[in-house]
């Protein structure tokens, strides 16, 4: 990886090239990046040579050998959903059988699980004010509902966690998109070597993500066509729905996907990940059956949790059929292949002779088994 560098690159590299997703990583670390309503900007200059707000962010130097030899001790390959232990199917047992979960409820009776049998302290969330997506931390039964719900927007996410951080919290557990995942575990790596870094983060819980939308935009979009302060809940149900759908007192909205895609942050289509591949579990919408979840163990700490949470029925598993599973890994390929490739067309994966910066870095062979034969 190369070395870190600071927040004058993070601001050419990323941010003026608008790739940032909004993920929050670099927000709370200093007084000069902050974020409102979904935007990341610089309040003020600063000089630092490096800088965590570089090292930590999803879109600038993202060696993928690095973090898979880091989180999974073997290199980056090119399978479509990444490491795993199991693939199961899972909704939220007869123990969280109140609140208004999206799909099978999963994230949520995982996360309170957690919380509840000491497994982690507190939760890194995101949550929402109007359409808002905002940053919590959580360590209570309640405030895990509250938060159960799909935003589809840039969230701020991991702002919550440096806080959490700055204030002397330990034992975290995180839900996550992709893009916060790997910033994540950009965080957890310690890449400017501080002596006294202590990983504070205890589970990572991953969401499936195939992009998300500017919010701003979002808000203009939605605001033309009802009265946003209305909407309780929004859902994007899976192929072949193609609609965004919009819940609000009484009334059941759907938008055409094809109109909502005109929003999605550029950031997000240089993502290879759709499944959170650094996640301990990634969740993610059965396709086919929307009351339920498709749940990736990847770590032996996932396995332990599931396994638990399953015996004392805060969730019910089952085996994943054949099909869905061969569904989900040609998606998750089809994201890969169009983000690795548009990286390619762009000038933002590796660069020649292995000088300059990129967005990502992947080994050569890996990145031709991919994007296909004949690139280079």
């Amino acid at each position: 990886m190369m070395q870190a560098l600071g927040p004058k690159e993070l601001l050419e590299d990323v941010i003026q090239k608008n790739l940032c997703v909004g993920c929050g990583a670099c927000i709370d670390l200093c007084p000069y990046f902050k974020t409102h309503i979904g935007r990341t900007t610089m309040l003020f200059p600063c000089d630092l040579p490096t800088g965590q707000c570089y090292a930590f962010c999803p879109k600038a130097e993202v060696d993928l050998d690095a973090l898979a030899r880091q989180c999974r001790g073997k290199p980056y390959d090119a399978g479509p959903i990444g490491h795993y232990l199991h693939v199961l199917t899972a909704r939220a047992g007869d123990r969280m059988s109140r609140g208004s979960f999206q799909a099978g409820g999963s994230v949520s009776a995982i996360m309170t699980f957690a919380l509840e049998n000491g497994m982690i302290d507190s939760a890194v969330l995101t949550d929402r004010e109007g359409l808002v997506p905002l940053p919590r931390l959580v360590s209570r039964r309640e405030d895990v509902i509250k938060c159960a719900s799909s935003k589809y927007m840039a969230a701020p996410t991991l702002a919550a966690l440096n806080r959490a951080v700055r204030d002397g919290h330990g034992r975290i557990g995180v839900v996550g998109t992709p893009c916060q995942v790997t910033a994540l575990e950009q965080m957890r790596s310690n890449p400017l070597g501080h002596p006294d870094f202590r990983d504070p983060v205890s589970l990572v819980v991953g969401l499936f993500c195939t992009w998300a939308v500017d919010t701003r935009d979002l808000i203009s979009e939605l605001s033309k066509r009802l009265d946003i302060q209305k909407i309780q809940k929004m859902d994007i149900p899976p192929p072949p729905a193609e609609v965004l759908v919009l819940e609000t007192m009484g009334e059941r909205i759907q938008i055409p996907l094809a109109e909502i895609r005109l929003l999605v942050s550029p950031g997000c289509l240089i993502c290879p990940d759709m499944t959170s591949e650094w996640a301990d579990i990634s969740v993610g919408v059965l396709e086919g059956a929307p009351e339920w979840n498709t749940l990736i163990i990847r770590t032996e700490l996932g396995q332990e949790l599931v396994n638990k949470a399953t015996k004392a029925n805060w969730l019910i598993t089952g085996n994943m059929p054949k099909e869905n599973l061969a569904h989900l890994k040609l998606a998750a390929m089809n994201k890969k292949k169009r983000a690795l490739t548009r990286c390619l067309e762009q000038g933002l994966v590796n660069t020649e002779n292995g000088s300059g910066r990129s967005a990502i870095r992947i080994s050569a062979p890996t990145l031709k088994e991919i994007v296909g034969e004949g690139e280079e």
